[in-house]
């Protein structure tokens, strides 16, 4: 697959459609759809039901089933795909069904049905290579949507292996990529430890738990009073409603700019208007709270320490706090369980938004602790966030060396490199040719193009009275020279008519020249001594 890299010894590069069928997916109307089953319907996947290697199953629609042909019933082995979106991210997205679905796919959906004759697992292993997706997103843009066809799929190469390298290779990868999604879900797991570490730190922050030995060190009496904002702030003032700029003197620091109790510094717009920024300046200390956004967002907050002039935009309340309040312990109290239930319980709630007012703010009601002790809730939890970030530093970086491992991985099965090859596997084109003739047996078994009608009537089939003589191992030699075929695959290589091959194949079956073997669950002809 990639340039100037030799296959292997025994390796075949074959266009893609070469061992597998493409199969369009089924048209019904919104009419024709339902979100739940009904008498005679039938289940029918979506590209949303596409994931990262395998299917989710929920959210099926169900159309009648007489708009769905057998073929498009996806089966065990069959690669089914995202072949229209209009998202590039989506297109392209493809998962192999591991066992029979029942179910059909859509019409914004194709299926491809690989060749019995090669390993079906080795095929879908393919299309979460990097070449498959780089490709497929590179031939499928579009202007509003984007879209593969079958011309697309033709154009890529697959690189095919000896049949038991394939099933070793396939195994190897079954294995080893179960290990790395194994290894994915477990730094999942991190990730939601550190999110509750962090609410538990917050909780225990703003309860009195995270200095409670502090206290009992030096005699202190563990009751903190209950006050309103209102009374330890000395102010609540809106920001500016004027149009910012992309380019400017100071930042205007808007809600997108407040992420997890901090400024996040990115996307910035600006201001060069002197009277909005003398009106309008933070100063250290100041904290930012976000009035309007999301039912699950409104009321975040964030702590400006001064990092670099800036003013703040009108859907944000600036909250300077008096000297009895710690803006570092009052951002705690924000953030914390209890002050998020708070901005949830007092908000109301637009057709896609919800606000809080300052008279609400200045409402709130929290437990406050002497401004001693808050200093030092405030340290303490500076230390614990800090290693949450070290250790939060550490899993993104452990996240990326993950995601590259299933590239990598795939990337080195299809160039051969990662299970050992074995001189004595049959070469790919041995059985390569075995597919080749099963397909043109299967074409001349569905009947004739409409070119062959013609051919067929200036050159008429011989009557079973004209048919080729019956020889005692014709059948049989070419058994030896291709290996074991199909039926219909040694129908194509024999060039008989279909009655003169099924006299000679008795023929030879009587005398004990052809046997038949079973193999991957298909029964095949083979020569017999």
């Amino acid at each position: 697959m990639e340039v100037g890299r030799a296959l292997p010894v025994g390796w075949e590069l074959v266009p893609l459609l070469d061992l597998g069928e493409l199969i369009r997916g089924v048209t019904y109307t919104k009419n024709d759809a339902s979100d739940s089953p009904f008498s005679g319907s039938v289940p029918v996947l979506r590209a949303n039901n596409i994931q990262y290697r395998h299917f989710e199953l929920d959210g099926l629609v169900h159309v009648p089933s007489d708009l769905v042909s057998p073929a498009q019933i996806i089966t065990k082995g069959d690669v089914v795909i995202a072949t229209s979106s209009g998202s590039i991210a989506v297109i392209g997205k493809a998962a192999q069904a591991q066992e029979d679905l029942g179910a059909g796919f859509g019409a914004f959906c194709g299926l491809i049905r690989p060749s019995t004759e090669i390993s079906l697992e080795y095929y879908g292993h393919f299309f979460s290579t990097e070449y498959y997706r780089s490709n497929v997103s590179a031939m499928a843009r579009g202007v509003n949507i984007n879209n593969l066809k079958k011309s697309h799929f033709e154009s890529l190469s697959f690189p095919l292996a000896p049949l038991n390298e394939q099933r070793r290779i396939a195994a190897k990868l079954d294995t080893t990529l179960a290990a790395v999604d194994a290894c994915r879900q477990r730094l999942d797991g991190v990730e939601a430890l550190l999110k509750r570490f962090r609410q538990a730190v917050l909780a225990a922050a703003t309860s009195g738990e995270l200095t409670r030995e502090w206290r009992e060190e030096r005699g202190i009496e563990a009751v903190w009073p209950e006050v309103r904002l209102g009374d330890h702030a000395e102010g609540f003032n809106y920001g500016t409603s004027t149009k910012s700029q992309r380019d400017g003197e100071i930042p205007v620091l808007r809600m997108g700019n407040i992420q997890a109790g901090e400024i996040e510094w990115g996307d910035l717009v600006y201001t060069s208007d002197l009277a909005e920024i003398a009106k309008y300046m933070l100063d250290s200390g100041d904290i930012l709270f976000n009035r309007t956004n999301s039912p699950e967002l409104v009321g975040k907050t964030a702590l400006y320490r001064g990092e670099r002039p800036a003013i703040f935009a009108g859907y944000l309340i600036r909250v300077r706090c008096s000297a009895s309040l710690n803006p570092e312990f009052l951002n705690l109290s924000f953030n914390s369980p209890r002050g998020r239930d708070y901005c949830w319980s007092v908000k109301s709630d637009g057709v896609s938004q919800s606000n809080n007012n300052a008279k609400k703010l200045a409402a709130y009601p929290f437990a406050l602790p002497p401004i001693d002790e808050q200093q030092e809730i405030a340290c303490r939890s500076q230390d614990l966030f800090s290693l949450a970030d070290q250790l939060e530093s550490r899993l993104t970086t452990a996240r990326k060396t993950v995601e590259r491992l299933t590239p990598a991985l795939l990337a080195k099965a299809f160039r051969g490199e990662l299970v050992p090859q074995d001189p004595g596997d049959e070469p790919a084109s041995a059985f390569l040719e075995r597919i080749r003739a099963a397909r043109q047996a299967e074409a001349a078994a569905s009947g004739p193009s409409r070119r062959g009608r013609r051919q067929a009537a200036a050159n008429p089939v011989p009557s079973p009275a004209e048919a080729a003589p019956v020889t005692p191992d014709r059948l049989a030699n070419l058994l030896r020279e291709c290996g074991a075929l199909s039926e219909r695959a040694l129908l194509a290589a024999s060039e008989l008519d279909p009655a003169s091959f099924q006299a000679q194949l008795a023929h030879e079956r009587h005398l004990g020249a052809i046997g038949h073997v079973v193999d991957d669950g298909q029964e095949l002809l083979e020569a017999v001594g």
